[in-house]
């Protein structure tokens, strides 16, 4: 085959989430001597920052425009949208497949992926989960996993013989590696420590039970703040929580920043309290930026975080064990130097978005038997 294959991502739109960051960098990473990729967002444009960097980039993106809950004019969309760019490879992303498997089948798309960001017991709902299975076992859509632990909830949750290739996500590493944190010398600053979380304020991510370990923490060492990056349904919940413990002048919630590298720059520690994860890209962020990772032991996490080397891991929902994580870092600056290290290591030779890209690339061509 001379010409380039085409490959055609899609997800419901680019908000803020790791999937929606993981689908930007694959279209800035593919090889373009081989392969014509774009995205498709279900719904418009709404300005997000992945929206204004797609254009900054001069990446391909067509937007459907869907309507709130159920939009079967969807479905004809996406089968015009078929016909038109002609994919070789449909590529979907999260809870798509409602409006996708239908015409993929149709269109007779030669290799469909869907790759499953999350633990399969949280990623869909029960109409997703219907929907996956009958496009897992008679759809021809072959489910990817980003970690060995959410292949094994895959396999849980759609069949033990269920084939799920693992390929693990990534990002771009250069884009967290300052001058300052390639040595880190530069990194000692006379100033408070500085915890730093990203991510949406949902049940998943735990931010209460964070401001709670983190008031335990400060108690005994009070030079200490915790920024939060993100925004989302528990944020006034937090802030009230914070408010309550008097933490105004040591919780400050920063809301959606597009200067992540920044903040991380200027943090001490990248703090996860989430009870459930599938392949957080912000650890990976966090790792690549030099940054010693304190996090709950879940999902993929401790594939990633090696516990007492780049980070220190705690069971989820352990307000006591976070919190002493908290202080047992802030107490050590040789070990936090040592696992932004060898965490920014690990980070560029296993997490670069130039592997992950690959892995992908030959995937498709393995299906294709290229």
């Amino acid at each position: 085959m001379n010409r380039k294959l085409r490959v055609l991502h899609i997800l419901p739109d680019f908000g803020s989430g790791g999937a929606e960051r993981l689908v930007v960098d694959l279209l800035a990473a593919t090889d373009k001597t081989r392969f014509d990729a774009a995205a498709v967002s279900l719904y418009s444009e709404n300005g997000t920052i992945l929206d204004k960097e797609i254009k900054a980039r001069g990446l391909k993106v067509y937007y459907l425009n869907k309507r709130l809950g159920l939009d079967i004019r969807i479905l004809f969309r996406i089968y015009r949208l078929f016909r038109d760019f002609g994919p070789d490879i449909v590529h979907t992303h999260l809870s798509v497949l409602r409006y996708v498997l239908l015409p993929m089948i149709i269109c007779r798309i030669d290799v469909r992926i869907h790759t499953i960001h999350n633990v399969a017991q949280k990623e869909a709902d029960r109409v997703g989960k219907i929907i996956n299975s009958i496009a897992f076992h008679i759809g021809g859509v072959l489910p990817v996993s980003l970690s060995r632990e959410v292949a094994n909830t895959v396999r849980e949750v759609y069949g033990r013989r269920l084939s799920t290739p693992v390929i693990f996500n990534g990002i771009s590493t250069a884009r967290f590696m300052s001058e300052s944190s390639k040595d880190a010398s530069a990194n000692e600053k006379a100033r408070d420590f500085t915890l730093l979380h990203v991510g949406r304020m949902a049940p998943q991510k735990n931010h209460l039970l964070l401001i709670e370990a983190f008031a335990l923490a400060v108690k005994e060492y009070p030079s200490m703040q915790l920024f939060l990056v993100g925004d989302g349904p528990l944020k006034e919940q937090a802030e009230k929580i914070a408010t309550k413990l008097e933490l105004t002048k040591k919780v400050y919630f920063l809301g959606l920043r597009n200067d992540v590298p920044a903040l991380l720059e200027k943090s001490d520690v990248f703090i996860l309290s989430s009870d459930w994860e599938g392949m957080p890209l912000t650890v990976l962020e966090a790792m690549a930026a030099g940054k010693a990772v304190l996090a709950t032991a879940v999902g993929a996490v401790p594939e990633i975080v090696q516990d007492g080397v780049t980070g220190i891991l705690v069971p989820p929902r352990d307000v006591q064990s976070l919190a002493k994580g908290i202080l047992r870092l802030a107490d050590d600056s040789v070990m936090l130097d040592k696992m932004g290290r060898t965490g920014r290591q690990r980070a560029v030779e296993w997490f670069d978005i130039s592997r992950t890209a690959g892995e992908y690339e030959a995937l498709y061509l393995r299906l294709l038997r290229c």
